[in-house]
């Protein structure tokens, strides 16, 4: 998914943000936005937006020292999701329909997105947690991926942000663990899942997880490991997480299904759905947009 307009607020906004997590110092963040619309202003827009977001992130930890400018925002969204975990575990437990009711929550923690939303809290959270509970699922893209996770010999898990690992793991507990691989990114990027928040989440006790060896929010095939690029490839299924691996991979010919909820107008319109949608879409489905996407540019 190519990158628009509407994206280089969000980018501009991103770095300021990030720069002043880290220091007060706003000669650094002068010079942080100075390189960052340097930057902007010859961006390649077919770039995907999370291609985009790596180098701006990257320039951020240069001018600042700091290799994780939002891990104190993503320890507090490990809090506030763990803090949650058990409500949760009732409500799958109780309910009569829980495997629709897991992918409900798993896309409910996709809020939990700081590239999107700085104003994140555990009223959001739980708010949207409501709105999830009783929102319009796809019976037939549902009822496709329970085909594709019982026919399926090989699954690949593509995590999201921090905090909402801690949601995927009710939906992860209720898939074929010995089939099944997470994957989380590489190194620091945004409030983006690293190892050590699928260790809090409690992932490798009970299912094996990988990092992508990549530093960009999304999955930027082009610039993952070897290792990760083989799992990737040989996976029969795979199940990807949040805004960043749907505009990463919505144009990548795999058998993918994305779990995500519609943050912004850009992906809202790519995928046909309503900002602040609750969305399982299989790649046959962004596979169509994206042609129809790329067909309306060359026309441009």
């Amino acid at each position: 998914m190519r990158t628009y307009l509407e994206c280089i607020a969000c980018f501009v906004r991103q770095s300021l943000e990030a720069s002043q997590f880290v220091t007060d110092d706003t000669e650094i963040h002068e010079r942080v936005m100075r390189d960052v619309l340097r930057e902007l202003q010859g961006m390649d827009f077919s770039m995907s937006s999370p291609e985009m977001a790596q180098i701006i992130q990257r320039l951020i930890r240069s001018h600042t020292g700091i290799a994780d400018p939002y891990a104190t925002v993503k320890k507090q969204s490990n809090e506030i999701a763990l803090g949650l975990y058990p409500r949760l575990e009732k409500i799958v437990n109780e309910s009569k329909n829980p495997f629709v009711d897991v992918l409900r929550l798993a896309i409910a923690g996709n809020i939990i997105d700081f590239g999107v939303n700085h104003n994140i809290d555990l009223n959001l959270v739980e708010e949207t947690i409501e709105s999830a509970l009783h929102a319009p699922m796809p019976e037939t893209a549902i009822g496709e991926l329970q085909k594709e996770i019982e026919r399926a010999k090989t699954i690949l898990y593509l995590a999201d942000n921090a905090g909402e690992i801690v949601f995927d793991r009710l939906l992860i507990e209720r898939l074929p663990l010995e089939r099944l691989t997470v994957a989380v990114r590489g190194a620091p990027v945004l409030n983006d899942a690293t190892m050590p928040d699928a260790w809090v989440a409690g992932l490798p006790d009970i299912v094996e997880v990988i990092d992508n060896g990549s530093d960009a929010p999304g999955t930027f095939l082009a610039d993952c490991s070897e290792d990760f690029l083989q799992r990737f490839e040989n996976a029969d299924l795979i199940l990807a997480k949040g805004q960043g691996n749907y505009e990463t991979l919505s144009d990548v010919e795999h058998n993918i299904f994305f779990l995500l909820k519609i943050k912004c107008a850009v992906v809202a319109r790519n995928t046909g759905l309503a900002t602040g949608s609750f969305a399982l879409i299989h790649s046959n489905q962004a596979g169509a947009q994206a042609a129809e996407e790329a067909h309306a540019s060359a026309a441009l």
